[in-house]
C-alpha cells in the first residue's frame, strides 16, 4: 500500500454566517494545532472564505471552496472562478457534489471541465461520486460509480490524476444518519481505485480516496482502518468545533 497521507475535509454546505465562521476557525485551531500526521481542510461557503483566510492562512488547516466555474473570468453572472479562490488562499475545491449534480443539474461533462480547470490553477479538486438508493438496491452501484470516475477523469494525464482527491459519497447516506458499513465503503473505494488503475496504472495507488456520508467521531475510526479509505468528507459533524476536533483525533 502506498504511503497516502490521510485527509479529513469538512463541508459546511450552506451554513455559517461570517461571525460564526470566525468563531469556529478560532476555536477549532486551538484544538487541532498539534495534528501534523494528516491534512485538514474546511470547505466553506464563498461568503466565509475571506474570514477563514484571515484566521487560518498561517495555520496547518487548509481552506477549500464548495464549487467553482471552469473559466478564469468572464460574463458568468453568479459564478466564482478558480482565480478568485486562489485569491482567498484556497488550496482545495469540492467538485461534483451530489447536491450540485442533483439540484443544479451538473453533468459529468461539466464536472470534468471543472476538475481540469482546478488542476490547471494548482487547486486540489475533491471530486465527489456516489450512487442513490435505487441504484444500490438494484445492484447497479459499482457500475454507476465506475462510470462517473471514468467520465469525470478520463482526459487527465497520470501526473494530473495523482493530484486529484476522490470522495465516495453514497447519496442514500448523506445527512440521513445511515452510513454505508465500513465493508460497503471499502468495497466501493477499492472498486474506485481499480477503475483509476485502468486509467492511470500504478498512480492509482497514490490517489487519496475519502468516504463521505453521515461520518461522525463515533464511526471514523472503523472507516480509517480500511485499506482503500484515506480519510473522509464530513458534513454535519464538521459544523461543531468539539465534534469535528474529536473526529480528527479519532481518525488518528
Amino acid at each position: 500500500m502506498a504511503n497516502r497521507r490521510p485527509l479529513l475535509a469538512g463541508n459546511w454546505k450552506m451554513h455559517k454566517t461570517i461571525q460564526e465562521a470566525r468563531d469556529f476557525a478560532v476555536g477549532f485551531q486551538e484544538k487541532v494545532q498539534d495534528v501534523t500526521d494528516l491534512d485538514m481542510v474546511i470547505c466553506a461557503p464563498f461568503t466565509a472564505l475571506s474570514v477563514l483566510k484571515e484566521e487560518l492562512e498561517e495555520s496547518i488547516i487548509h481552506i477549500g471552496a464548495q464549487n467553482m466555474y471552469y473559466q478564469p473570468k468572464g460574463a458568468f453572472t453568479g459564478e466564482i472562478s478558480p482565480l478568485m479562490l486562489l485569491d482567498l488562499a484556497c488550496t482545495y475545491v469540492i467538485i461534483g457534489h451530489s447536491e450540485r449534480r442533483e439540484y443544479f443539474k451538473e453533468d459529468d461533462e461539466l464536472i470534468a471541465r471543472k476538475v481540469k480547470a482546478a488542476l490547471d490553477m494548482s487547486l486540489t479538486p475533491i471530486l465527489c461520486v456516489g450512487e442513490n438508493l435505487a441504484l444500490r438496491e438494484g445492484g447497479k452501484a459499482l457500475g454507476f460509480v465506475r462510470g462517473q470516475v471514468e467520465k469525470d477523469l478520463m482526459e487527465l494525464t497520470p501526473s494530473e490524476l495523482q493530484k486529484v482527491v476522490i470522495a465516495y459519497e453514497p447519496i442514500w447516506a448523506i445527512g440521513t444518519g445511515k452510513t454505508a458499513s465500513a465493508r460497503d465503503a471499502q468495497e466501493m473505494c477499492s472498486a474506485i481505485r481499480s477503475t483509476l488503475a485502468g486509467i492511470a496504472g500504478s498512480v492509482a495507488q497514490e490517489i487519496r480516496i475519502l468516504y463521505g456520508g453521515s461520518v461522525k467521531s463515533g464511526n471514523i475510526a472503523e472507516l480509517m482502518v480500511q485499506p482503500d479509505i484515506d480519510g473522509a468528507l464530513v458534513g454535519g459533524a464538521s459544523l461543531e468545533v468539539e465534534e469535528f476536533a474529536q473526529l480528527i483525533q479519532n481518525a488518528r
